[in-house]
């Protein structure tokens, strides 16, 4: 809980700083969403608005220009590995990830690269994150659907905005496909000052953002990822079996929206991709359209898992109900559960969210022991 809060008081996306008591800088970056912009417009066009917020979502200007911070070992200058942290759905901050990014600095001595997802972290307005402007939607949205669960602060724009229109939830996805494709195309063509040119770029992804790293690693249609390798921490699940029906994540009726729109038939973005013979566009959908179902009809995701099997590493946890092992399982398929899964459970009370409870009732040599079985682990497969 003190790392914690002393890393929280020096991070800043503003200006560059020293993290506490490592040898370790860390530097904010501006980003510009430039690629495939026009596509994700278009499949925006059709999309309705939340009415807490009426204007489009390409229109939001915080979510196309952004920073980004990066952890660098210091003294390091022209890295040629580096890794990529991806977060969960719904996140407001990068507080519980600080120390996480500290310590794969630490154990794998490579930059560490903190990029948000479109509409997360600094990428909303600040409004969609204020309990005073949230609450009278919040009540709004409780009136007009009754009975209700998991309905909050927290989770009330992210909720209201899938349930509008769910194609939303893919719309971003896209989105964030593109922005970290950009990313890597920068750093692999020297375009970024850390990096040097063909840098090796690898993944550390958690919740979502493993799912946001599994479409990227799989539709790859520049080979940017061919020697990538993905660590995933309560992430990799199939979406069929995801559940972020939470207080902190979504309401139900935004899960129940998002849940009954993908398993159906979805089909728009294909048509749109086909006509306008967006060939990357369509490789992230085809990609993302392989990790929705539970049973592999097909072998559509197989060949992946297997091509890939030396670079993908998927830990997740017993008491967790939001990733659950059976779908991280299912996602790699029967000849690789075990192989590149693996699950482990923690002596103490845990959830998705808080695998690492910093809430006083865990002691910290647990805390420690859990923390250390999963990023020795990460730590030992991104270094080999």
């Amino acid at each position: 809980m003190k790392r914690t809060k002393e890393l929280c008081g020096r991070f800043s996306y503003e200006k560059p700083f020293l993290v506490p008591d490592r040898p370790i800088e860390a530097f904010p970056y501006l980003f510009q969403t430039v690629m495939g912009q026009q596509e994700v417009a278009r499949v925006r066009e059709p999309m309705k608005t939340a009415p807490f917020y009426p204007a489009a979502d390409s229109t939001v200007a915080e979510n196309k220009e952004f920073s980004y911070v990066v952890f660098v070992p210091s003294g390091k200058e022209h890295c040629d590995r580096a890794i990529v942290l991806l977060h969960g759905l719904n996140e407001r901050n990068w507080n519980k990830y600080l120390v996480w990014a500290e310590d794969l600095v630490m154990t794998c001595g490579v930059p560490v690269l903190l990029f948000p997802m479109a509409f997360h972290m600094n990428r909303t307005p600040v409004s969609w994150f204020s309990p005073r402007w949230l609450k009278p939607w919040l009540n709004r949205r409780k009136q007009e659907i009754l009975g209700l669960c998991n309905a909050s602060f927290f989770n009330v724009a992210l909720s209201s905005r899938l349930s509008v229109d769910p194609l939303r939830f893919y719309s971003s996805g896209l989105e964030s496909a593109y922005n970290l494709y950009q990313l890597m195309g920068d750093m692999k063509h020297g375009r970024h000052p850390l990096f040097t040119e063909g840098v090796k770029v690898d993944f550390f992804a958690y919740s979502i953002g493993a799912l946001l790293a599994q479409v990227v690693l799989m539709a790859d249609p520049c080979g940017y990822a061919a020697d990538s390798a993905l660590f995933t921490f309560c992430g990799g699940s199939v979406f069929e079996r995801m559940n972020g029906n939470s207080r902190d994540i979504i309401d139900q009726e935004a899960y129940e929206k998002i849940r009954d729109y993908y398993l159906g038939n979805f089909s728009r973005p294909f048509q749109m991709f086909a006509a306008q013979d967006q060939q990357m566009g369509l490789q992230f959908t085809q990609a993302f359209c392989k990790m929705i179902p539970s049973k592999d009809v097909g072998s559509k995701r197989r060949p992946f898992f297997t091509d890939a099997r030396d670079r993908i590493r998927m830990v997740s946890l017993r008491q967790d109900t939001v990733i659950p092992t059976a779908g991280v399982q299912e996602a790699a398929g029967n000849n690789l559960a075990g192989i590149v899964t693996e699950e482990l459970d923690f002596p103490y009370a845990y959830t998705h969210q808080a695998p690492f409870p910093e809430n006083g009732k865990v002691s910290e040599e647990e805390l420690t022991l859990a923390f250390r079985s999963v990023f020795d682990r990460a730590a030992a497969f991104l270094t080999t």
